[in-house]
């Protein structure tokens, strides 16, 4: 008896994610920064399990923080661009290796603090009110699938 395929990987199409990038106008620490944010708007921001990026040398931690928007029945998820730690898992023998104790989800972006997501396919992050003193506006951004952060936001979510 012949196996029937219901699908083929090669002909599914994966759809972008958009996602915000948040940007901090002065170096404030995660807590105070979430602290305004829900205390602005009602929201309960709270730090979730780190999302752990593996590499060749090192494992990557980066902050996570996530709040239930009862209004629009969304859920926001905050991540931090930058690793808050590293923990390596083999010495570098190479002279010329490409991967450093502290790494950036966004490698061309290393100006934003943190990325955005919703669980929502076209999000609208104006529901949530920024302290205008401490960040710069929301800069929509779309991810496509062959993205390594695509990946791992789809992992996480």
């Amino acid at each position: 008896m012949e196996i029937q395929k219901l699908y083929d990987l090669d002909d599914i199409e994966f759809e972008d994610i958009a996602i915000g990038l948040v940007r901090l106008a002065k170096d404030i620490p995660a807590h105070e920064f979430f602290y305004t944010i829900n205390k602005l708007n009602n929201l309960s921001f709270s730090r979730k399990k780190d999302l752990v990026f593996h590499g060749d040398y090192y494992d990557y931690f980066f902050p996570r923080f996530e709040a239930y928007h009862k209004f629009s029945k969304t859920c926001f998820t905050f991540i931090s661009n930058k690793s808050s730690e590293s923990k390596q898992k083999k010495v570098q023998t190479e002279l010329f290796t490409e991967e450093e104790n502290i790494k950036f989800l966004l490698n061309n972006q290393v100006d934003v603090e943190y990325i955005l997501h919703s669980s929502e396919q076209f999000p609208d992050f104006s529901v949530i009110l920024l302290p205008e003193n401490l960040v710069f506006p929301i800069q929509d951004y779309t991810l496509s699938s062959e993205e390594e952060l695509y990946q791992i936001i789809q992992y996480y979510e």
